[in-house]
């Protein structure tokens, strides 16, 4: 790969040569540094200052430059725009054709501004890790701090493309009312889900698309599954609207929804199930978390296993699943808990949700993949409040050929046939997508050299500007001129679990905590809920199972409410420490206090607590997605493995710590399981501020 220095000379416009950064003079300048400070020419504090002054002239140059030219760019709008409320009366069609060629040339230079920003974004952000990296000294994190926080931020204009944006409305609004050049003029704003086909609009939205991150609700509910794309070049991104199958990917959302219903189906009767086979209503912290257990194992295996294919997984999953609930049905009958365990463990055994995520990635058009991780999220939400729901109408009883149904065991029965059904409509309709693991690297080489055909308009726009996965390519890496490491090796995905570790920045180790004490503060509110209600307030399987239900429903609103709104008002990461600390708060809020403990204070705390979780995984996830490498964002042992992991082993121990407090009674359950949750959500808060400057 062409180290970024030479691309970026390689790929400059002539007549803007002056205004792109100096990378080649800033890189030099610190390697000058490194002997400086070696041989005692200049201390620490002078290269920190000299260095500061040279950054800010090259990022003054740069927006300076930037806002000339979207000036020009907005006056040559403004003449085109006096000229089509001319036309609008005449509905000459050869004029308007002409004005549509003279906005497309404007689209063009766009284009090209777009792409002048991209590699001085870039530049500047390789050139801090650059001198991080030679220093050992967080220069970026103090940088960024001061410059972009500050109210007359100049890198705001280079990180946030304001002024660039409101150019590219004006050009696709105008563009757009000359869509129809019969005369019938239509608005962006008046039909929004109209999509025009304009070939500039095209290129220009897929640009700002990628330059834009968490705008919108469905790219947050994409990070929120934490389904990364792999770079611009990936096979992934070829797919295309023929080789598309629809209904492989629906059945890929319908496991995830019936996985999310089987998960939560059993947590308002487990503690009832535990006592009809002779354990402790606190047992019910081993069988619901027995199915976690197996999953840590299942992420793994699933994972690897999608690199060859999808169709087998998904039937050995559901194979898997029927199995696990039929032993979960039979255990009542058969009066043995290690048979119920059993069978929550093979249900563990086949979470294909890897292989969902996977196939959403891999085999979902571009164009497309935002909807569809939207759809991730919505099943896993749904089937979270459809499953206490459903058990909660469960309530009844009989015996058919002495086999006995009841609340206990009619989850199991209900389960085993949804899944019976589901494998056969995916055994009938399923289609396996014909680009997977080889045919992946066939197609990235042909993408780079239909990519060169193609021109650079499009070269290095069709990634984030502040989470450039490409870009992060070489950031891994050195530039080839420094001859410190092999570039080829640099962007190799890990290849064990060891391996990915080893990659783990402390923001990413940060954020992995975060994920880790959410998730084990939701399971010690929902897994115990059965139990805690029970004993404080006499509630019924009904009622605990409409709490439930009623909590699983907030989700997308939730996600509605940030993905839309939140996320344009305030950074990701002031998101996550007001998130934290609300879950904290919730946290506190629930503890038993006094010998009376109200059904008030219960639900509030647990609103609270639940409701700023799923906020907080929301905005955690996106920044994991950011901050990670890009070498975990492909191969088996990927970024969302990783977080599936984290979130598997907090619901493992959260399920092991309401069993292990039921020891000292249930009148201490609660305070006992809510004291581990607190401390990880202090600790979490605390290394959140450590690297908060990191977090951009």
């Amino acid at each position: 790969m062409v180290n970024f220095g030479k691309r970026l000379v390689a790929d400059q416009l002539e007549e803007w040569r002056e205004y792109y950064i100096n990378y080649k003079m800033m890189k030099k300048k610190v390697k000058q540094y490194v002997q400086q400070t070696q041989t005692g020419g200049k201390n620490r504090e002078q290269v920190l200052k000299e260095f500061s002054r040279m950054l800010d002239d090259q990022i003054e140059k740069i927006v300076l430059f930037l806002l000339q030219q979207q000036g020009h760019l907005a006056s040559r709008i403004e003449n085109l725009g006096e000229q089509r409320a001319a036309l609008m009366e005449q509905s000459d069609v050869s004029q308007i054709c002409q004005l549509r060629e003279a906005y497309r040339e404007v689209g063009y230079d766009l284009v090209k501004l777009l792409r002048f920003l991209d590699m001085n974004a870039t530049g500047i952000r390789k050139i801090l890790k650059k001198f991080d990296k030679r220093f050992g000294y967080k220069f970026t994190d103090y940088y960024v701090s001061t410059r972009a926080n500050h109210p007359y931020s100049q890198l705001q204009q280079i990180f946030k493309q304001v002024g660039v944006v409101a150019v590219v409305g004006a050009l696709s609004r105008n563009l757009a009312y000359l869509q129809d050049h019969r005369g019938s003029f239509s608005s962006i704003y008046d039909h929004p889900s109209i999509t025009f086909k304009d070939p500039v609009i095209e290129q220009i939205n897929h640009s700002v698309q990628k330059l834009t991150h968490s705008t919108n609700f469905l790219q947050f509910l994409g990070q929120h599954a934490l389904i990364v794309p792999d770079d611009m070049h990936s096979g992934s991104d070829l797919v295309d609207d023929q080789s598309y199958h629809f209904l492989s990917l629906l059945l890929n959302l319908v496991n995830t929804f019936l996985y999310m219903v089987n998960t939560y189906i059993i947590v308002p009767t487990a503690d009832d199930y535990s006592v009809s086979l002779g354990a402790a209503a606190t047992v019910c912290g081993v069988i619901i978390g027995s199915m976690a257990v197996a999953q840590i194992f299942s992420s793994v295996y699933f994972s690897a296993w999608s690199n060859r294919s999808y169709f087998r997984p998904l039937v050995f999953s559901s194979i898997m699943l029927f199995l696990g609930n039929l032993l979960y049905a039979l255990a009542y009958d058969l009066n043995s808990l290690t048979v119920l365990i059993v069978g929550r463990l093979l249900c563990g055994l086949g979470s294909a949700r890897a292989v969902n995520r996977r196939y959403i990635s891999d085999c979902v058009p571009l164009k497309t993949r935002l909807q569809a991780s939207a759809g991730f999220v919505s099943a896993s939400a749904l089937g979270m409040a459809c499953g206490p729901a459903l058990a909660g109408l469960l309530q009844t009883k009989f015996r058919i050929y002495g086999l006995t149904f009841n609340q206990n065991t009619l989850p199991g029965w209900v389960m085993c046939v949804a899944w019976l059904v589901y494998l056969c409509w995916l055994w009938i309709s399923f289609k396996e997508p014909g680009h997977i693991a080889t045919d992946n690297s066939v197609n990235s080489q042909s993408s780079d050299s239909d990519h060169q055909v193609s021109g650079n308009l499009e070269d290095g726009l069709g990634q984030p500007l502040l989470v450039d996965v490409k870009e992060r390519h070489d950031e891994d890496g050195e530039d080839n001129d420094d001859n410190e490491e092999d570039p080829e090796e640099s962007h190799k995905p890990a290849t064990s679990l060891a391996a990915a570790y080893r990659l783990l920045t402390p923001s990413v180790k940060v954020q992995l905590l975060i994920y880790f004490m959410l998730k084990f503060a939701m399971e010690i509110l929902l897994s115990e809920s059965s139990v805690v209600t029970t004993f404080y307030f006499n509630w019924t399987t009904s009622t605990v199972a409409i709490f439930l239900a009623v909590l699983g429903l907030t989700v997308l609103p939730v996600n509605v409410i940030v993905g839309s709104y939140v996320t344009n008002l305030f950074q990701d990461r002031q998101i996550l420490v007001a998130s934290e600390i609300m879950v904290l708060i919730g946290i506190v809020m629930s503890f038993c206090f006094t010998p009376q403990y109200s059904v008030p204070q219960y639900v509030t705390s647990a609103l609270i607590t639940f409701v700023f979780s799923e906020v907080l995984e929301g905005v955690n996830l996106s920044l994991l997605s950011r901050v990670m490498s890009s070498r975990l964002s492909r191969g088996t042992y990927n970024g969302g493995l990783l977080s599936t992991e984290a979130g598997t082993l907090a619901r493992v121990a959260a399920d092991m710590t309401i069993t292990a407090a039921g020891y000292l009674g249930q009148s201490r359950l609660l305070n006992a399981t809510l004291l581990p949750s607190l401390l990880i959500c202090v600790a979490s808060i605390v290394a959140t501020f450590c690297t908060y400057n990191s977090l951009y």
